[in-house]
């Protein structure tokens, strides 16, 4: 079996010698590589240094990546608290890489995140419905929280009533939970609403970022 493992590795190395091109460039074919990579165990991100890195640059190419979307998280903290959908921080990031710059999809951002995740609990990716929110301050965010989350994903806002008829909670856990997620400027509360209050989640809420990040709100995100 070892030997076999051997001979895939070998093999894997030299498709990837012969189609580094069309890895560094073409998204789609690097995930396709990703996974041949994961069928042997083998981490081509594993480290900065090394035959993967040398051979590919795949490791500075996702480095950089991650470089990027924290600025992008940064520029954006004010508004979204934190939290941000990964197709808003794809449009983003393709936004500030420029026309002419190497391709990224949204399968390499998470692989980049999931890298900046050594750093600490900053950052992390909660699954929503069909997509997913990354998070990208050291809030602690429990399972209550990741439930409320997905309630809010179709309107972008959710209600005390709403958890309670949903999620079967008593009104005590329901606010707890809203509660927590105001004070950590993750949502927003609209008491003028008809019925009751809305907390909005202004990651869901997408006619917030019909404007782009402006240089001025760059530079202030930058401690």
């Amino acid at each position: 079996m070892s030997k076999q493992l051997d001979m895939f590795k070998t093999n894997l190395e030299e498709f990837a010698s012969k189609h580094k091109q069309e890895i560094r460039k073409n998204p789609e074919f690097r995930v396709q590589f990703q996974d041949m990579c994961a069928t042997i165990g083998v981490d081509p991100l594993a480290s900065g240094k090394g035959f993967w890195s040398e051979m590919l640059g795949v490791g500075d190419f996702y480095y950089e990546l991650g470089v990027q979307i924290i600025e992008v998280c940064l520029a954006l903290k004010h508004r979204n608290g934190g939290l941000i959908t990964l197709e808003e921080l794809h449009q983003q990031v393709l936004k500030g890489r420029g026309k002419f710059a190497q391709d990224v999809s949204q399968d390499d951002l998470l692989r980049a995140i999931k890298k900046l995740k050594v750093l600490g609990n900053g950052f992390g990716i909660i699954p929503v419905g069909g997509t997913f929110l990354i998070q990208s301050v050291p809030a602690e965010l429990n399972m209550d929280h990741t439930v409320v989350l997905q309630l809010a994903e179709k309107k972008g806002f959710v209600t005390v009533s709403e958890i309670k008829s949903s999620l079967k909670w008593e009104t005590e856990r329901a606010k707890q939970v809203l509660e927590h997620l105001l004070k950590e400027g993750m949502a927003w509360l609209d008491e003028q609403a008809p019925e009751e209050p809305q907390y909005w989640l202004p990651a869901l809420f997408t006619e917030l970022y019909s404007q782009e990040i402006t240089p001025e709100e760059a530079k202030e995100a930058i401690p």
